[in-house]
């Protein structure tokens, strides 16, 4: 029954696929009833938790967002890159890092892409090169900061197998690994594919008069318009103020909080207050809010880790024996393994909170150590195996001179091999770094 139970976690998750955005949690829901009308199976327990958090976070993002605030960090982001063209390939990538790791979410990406694209042709630099690893570095940032739900699964877990896990143990592992990998990758994109200038298809486009001129983007801001909004201003620094707080509770949360308080629980109300002080200090309007882009990609993060982590905690709580008898052996010859495990998983769920929130209750009935677990982290983020996820598509998009694409046989594409560079050394780095701050 195992195997039937997992093909239909299959099938949605392909189905999923097909359809994208909300229809992973609302097939998830479907399978769910699946098993508890035609298996009798019971239910499992929906990631509230974890769900709680994200709505936390986002809400709070999204606050900032409607006043400006993520569009003024954009803007000194841009300042950056514009100031050091021919650093785009570096600083590019650890522009969308900082940024996810500030605001808690890849999808502040977006409007830094044509500014990478920008800058990287205006310089005669192969725009594939930054542009690439630019959108693989705003996903591995997800674990490296400390507002996103991928932290608040781990920690979650970690309270619910009565481990004392905080999140300055997840972040002192993941954000030194992760920002190593960024680099790695940046490294290898270096010297990616033909210069402009050597590149032949490059060369037959230019040929085209409609593509000459629309190499460049006219409407495509500089930084002498930057922006300079005292709201955007005011929002922006209550934010960062906030993000501190956290990190300082979470450092001291043992002298700061009230006894039988989680930390998990507290980074609910502390982002709600986020949110709350930036509203009352602003006024700005709370249907500017649930407008935002931030709000709606957060929502539907939510309804997908809603429905797919249902279906999973059902199907493997179901099973539980069974996968412990017969996986046991494995993790405990090579628990670094579990890895892998994680890695495929992700390629099909893009959601790095969703897939920790299915394989870490895993993982930890498999008897896998906490540091391990713990180390392998970044391995969570496989999504760029198929090049489908949004902000890819979008850097394909923005990138005018076509040097980021998808190769004719679909996985020869621009994100796969910085993707596995960057993954694959934060996860060892990660796995060691664990190794030796947790245990000790």
């Amino acid at each position: 029954m195992f195997y039937i139970h997992m093909l239909l976690l299959l099938a949605v998750i392909f189905v999923g696929i097909r359809h994208g955005g909300v229809a992973f949690g609302l097939l998830g829901g479907l399978g769910v009833s699946v098993l508890a009308f035609v298996f009798g199976i019971a239910p499992g327990s929906p990631p509230v938790s974890v769900m709680l958090i994200i709505l936390a976070v986002v809400a709070a993002s999204a606050t900032l967002e409607a006043t400006g605030g993520l569009k003024l960090l954009v803007k000194y982001a841009e300042k950056l890159l514009r100031k050091h063209p021919s650093q785009i390939t570096f600083l590019g990538p650890l522009c969308t890092y900082s940024l996810t790791v500030l605001v808690g979410t890849g999808h502040s990406v977006y409007p830094l892409l044509p500014v990478i694209y920008d800058v990287a042709y205006k310089k005669g630099i192969r725009p594939e090169r930054p542009l690439a690893m630019a959108t693989v570095a705003s996903q591995m940032g997800i674990t490296a900061s400390p507002i996103a739900a991928a932290a608040a699964v781990v920690m979650s877990t970690a309270m619910d197998n009565n481990l004392d896990i905080s999140l300055i143990n997840v972040l002192s592992v993941t954000i030194p690994a992760t920002l190593v990998g960024v680099l790695a990758g940046c490294a290898w994109s270096l010297h990616r594919g033909k210069d402009l200038d050597k590149d032949e298809a490059f060369q037959e486009r230019l040929k085209d008069d409609e593509f000459r001129q629309n190499l460049i983007d006219p409407e495509v801001e500089t930084d002498d318009q930057a922006h300079t909004d005292s709201i955007a201003k005011r929002g922006l620094a209550l934010f960062l103020a906030g993000i501190l707080s956290v990190i300082v509770l979470a450092m001291f949360s043992k002298e700061l909080l009230p006894e039988g308080v989680k930390m998990s629980v507290a980074i609910q109300f502390m982002m709600l207050s986020v949110g709350a002080v930036i509203l009352l200090a602003t006024k700005v309007s709370p249907q500017k809010i649930v407008n935002s882009n931030v709000f709606t990609a957060g929502m539907t993060a939510v309804v997908i880790i809603f429905g797919i982590a249902w279906l999973s905690d059902t199907i493997i709580g179901h099973h539980k024996s069974y996968l412990v008898s017969s996986l046991s052996d494995l993790v405990s010859a090579y628990p670094w393994s579990f890895a892998i495990a994680m890695f495929m998983a992700s390629i099909f769920l893009k959601s790095q909170a969703a897939v920790l929130t299915i394989m870490f209750p895993l993982g930890f009935a498999l008897g896998i150590p906490a540091p391990v677990l713990i180390g392998v982290i970044p391995a969570c983020y496989a999504y760029f195996f198929f090049p489908f996820y949004p902000s890819d598509l979008a850097a394909i998009s923005f990138d005018r001179s076509g040097t980021t694409n998808i190769g004719k046989y679909v996985l020869n594409h621009s994100f796969l091999v910085p993707g596995f560079i960057g993954v694959t050394t934060a996860t060892v780095l990660g796995y060691f770094i664990s190794t030796l701050v947790i245990n000790h």
